[in-house]
């Protein structure tokens, strides 16, 4: 498949549509790539160099916008932070409880994570008065699900709706620690009131439901921060107050976008392609065991340890695959992953069903309406349930009109659906994929031969 059949058109209002057409024949995937670097440990690594004491230097940064967001808002706060590249980024921390109070709204941009993790920060910092907002999606999502739990620990926190949704402003205080029963298995919650915890006198307690992706206390600990794991309870307990010190901080490559591989590279008939230095957390894997369960063929090659997270290459070949029900315990560790999912699901023989995901409904878009519509339109078979989705595969795809609704994720996985679509598919508001993954597009046009 020639670039040329991949292009890219910019609109007057810079917005992007992604033009995929595919050959009458020969499409293939091959050849070694490389991901951007993993989102979540971005912006963990940026954020506690940022309140370390010291430097921290961070090599592979993801160098999509959500991470630039961090780095604006704690710029804003005093933190020291050189230009963002993938090379090396030093981060001259300011140290806990030193946090300066900004002179204009801090703005997350896009990023959920950003914002929900800030509010533990903020909220425990006493003395300073911080407001904080977002993109119009972003001030759409719900914001309850850290401030309930901070407001247990004492946190002054105002907003819409309840005090649900950005703007948001917060008049640091001293906290007090809490035991938090999380109702969902989020690293959202848990990361907030952990990095809250850092300022509070005595334990601080979070237990879930399931186990979530535990960068925040992979990190804290090579941090500094005094941190024990109970696995059998799904609980971790930091001590405060805390004092962090600046670390070399290595960041793998992001399963999340090395997922859109794993999926292409197992429908696309006689691919072979291997996605190098990939982070294989336990917490992240569900989307390796999805795909096993639905018969890929991926091997994890050279695996290794790098700074305490471990890292693999991936090598996928197509396969026939197979259907199966994805549910339970295995969805928070694959709850980004999902919209790929029901991509590799619609090329899958039988009915795969997706449920316990309805976490889906409130990321950058309602990923279970969005997947459903559009891939309805290019003529699959999927149904939206409360909770997720049945996708009957098999059905032949048909290029045609569908829309990112600025949300990343989506913008990716209807690109990889594209690929086994006949005609001309054209991705509308494609440049979403910039939110994680820069160069995506010039990714595509390097592999499809």
């Amino acid at each position: 498949m020639s670039a040329s059949l991949i292009t890219v058109e910019t609109k007057e209002n810079a917005s992007q549509n992604l033009i995929i057409q595919r050959p009458p024949v020969g499409l293939s995937l091959q050849g070694r790539i490389r991901v951007p670097g993993d989102k979540s440990i971005s912006h963990r690594a940026l954020m506690l160099g940022a309140l370390s004491q010291g430097e921290t230097e961070i090599q592979g940064l993801l160098l999509g916008e959500d991470p630039r967001s961090t780095a604006g808002c704690f710029q804003a706060m005093g933190a020291e932070i050189s230009e963002l590249n993938t090379e090396l980024v030093r981060v001259k921390g300011i140290g806990l409880g030193r946090v300066r109070e900004p002179v204009d709204v801090l703005n997350a941009g896009n990023s959920g994570t950003t914002l929900r993790l800030m509010l533990g920060i903020l909220a425990s910092h006493p003395g300073g008065f911080f407001t904080v907002t977002g993109d119009s999606s972003l001030r759409s999502r719900p914001m309850s699900r850290v401030v309930k739990p901070l407001q247990q620990m004492g946190a002054q926190i105002w907003g819409r709706k309840n005090n649900s949704l950005a703007p948001l402003a917060v008049a640091g205080v001293a906290l007090k620690p809490i035991h938090y029963q999380s109702p969902i298995a989020s690293a959202q919650v848990k990361s907030c009131v952990l990095l809250a915890g850092l300022m509070t006198e005595g334990e601080t307690t979070v237990t879930e439901p399931a186990l979530s992706r535990d960068h925040s206390e992979r990190m804290l600990k090579a941090f500094g921060a005094k941190l024990s794991v109970d696995p059998d309870t799904n609980s971790v307990t930091v001590t405060g107050p805390a004092q962090l010190y600046g670390q070399k901080v290595i960041v793998p490559g992001d399963i999340s976008s090395a997922a859109f591989w794993l999926v292409a590279g197992a429908i696309v008939p006689d691919s072979n392609l291997v996605v190098e230095n990939v982070g294989v957390n336990p917490t992240r894997t569900g989307i390796l065991e999805a795909l096993a369960m639905m018969g890929a063929d991926i091997q994890l090659e050279n695996q290794r340890e790098v700074a305490g997270e471990p890292v693999a290459d991936l090598r996928v070949r197509s396969v026939r695959l197979q259907s199966c029900t994805i549910q339970g315990n295995l969805i928070p560790r694959l709850i980004d992953e999902i919209p790929i999912l029901a991509v590799a699901a619609v090329f899958a023989e039988g009915k795969t069903v997706i449920k316990d995901a309805e976490e889906l409904r409130v990321k950058e878009s309602d990923r279970i309406a969005v997947m459903a519509q559009q891939l309805n339109k290019m003529g699959a078979k999927v149904t939206e349930l409360p909770d997720g989705m049945e996708i009957t595969g098999g059905t032949p795809l048909v290029g045609t009109d569908v829309d990112s609704h600025t949300d990343h994720r989506i913008a990716m996985s209807l690109a990889i659906a594209s690929l086994l679509a006949t005609g001309t598919t054209i991705i509308q508001r494609a440049e979403a994929a910039a939110i994680s993954y820069p160069n995506f597009t010039a990714t595509l046009q390097q592999v499809c031969r």
